[in-house]
């Protein structure tokens, strides 16, 4: 069984289809990503399985760690295992780079108190090992987040949520408006985060950096799966990068 199994999704934007039939699935320890154009649905994807509104899912399951979550609150959805960085990454910018780890280890405790009859075996990842994966801001770390370069923030943003311990990560575009030489950075901060055992969804426009670190690839078109296969088989198969990436 799969770690994640999404099945026959459709989901919606008020009346407007967006995901049809979506099937895919991520393999426990892998660094699975999930490509396609603007649009195409990939952020729609990740926020059904995180969980948040809208979208809606109106029909299939998703199920995580052999149970399922389809419908289920996000912060549930959270105290499972699964955490998403958006794309706008969501930092605090008035608080220290210290500060923002904080916030999130009391959101997940605060969680985890919670009478929902959910609970989880581990607890909050030690700040000494976010700082671990990410040494850069172990030299910000009493610098105000809003001051930071772009790829900095992008860190720090996935180091918020690793410190809730998630099985699963999703990143969305975490490579955006990053120059070349950051994107390098934050890829090895992943592909440490995954050598760790933290099994990667990463959603990316951006293929070929995608594509540098993944084990296995999905392409979606109009909220459907078209392509999907190890990097090494996308590497090499002109046709579909063409026709729905554009490289």
């Amino acid at each position: 069984m799969s770690l994640l199994e999404i099945e026959d999704v459709d989901a919606y934007y008020g009346e407007s289809h967006i995901l049809r039939q979506l099937s895919m699935a991520v393999e426990e320890g892998e660094i699975c990503s999930l490509l396609g154009r603007n649009g195409a649905g990939k952020t729609t994807t990740v926020r059904c399985v995180a969980g948040a509104r809208p979208p809606e899912v109106r029909s299939g399951s998703i199920t995580f760690s052999g149970g399922e979550v389809t419908g289920m609150k996000t912060e549930d959805i959270s105290m499972r295992g699964i955490a998403l960085v958006p794309e706008e990454r969501r930092i605090f910018p008035n608080l220290t780079v210290e500060e923002n780890l904080h916030m999130s280890a009391v959101a997940e405790n605060t969680f985890n108190r919670i009478g929902r009859g959910i609970t989880r075996d581990r607890s909050t990842r030690p700040t000494d090992e976010i700082y671990d994966a990410f040494p850069r801001l172990v030299e910000r770390r009493t610098q105000k987040a809003g001051t930071l370069s772009g790829g900095e923030q992008q860190m720090l943003a996935i180091a918020r949520a690793l410190r809730q311990d998630p099985e699963l990560l999703m990143l969305d575009e975490p490579y955006e408006g990053l120059a070349p030489h950051i994107i390098e950075d934050v890829e090895d901060a992943i592909g440490r985060i995954n050598d760790e055992g933290t099994t990667i969804l990463l959603i990316e426009q951006n293929a070929a950096a995608a594509m540098e670190i993944s084990d296995r690839c999905y392409i979606i078109d109009m909220g459907e799966v078209v392509f999907e296969g190890s990097a090494e088989e996308l590497r090499a198969d002109t046709e579909a990068r063409q026709r729905y990436l554009g490289v």
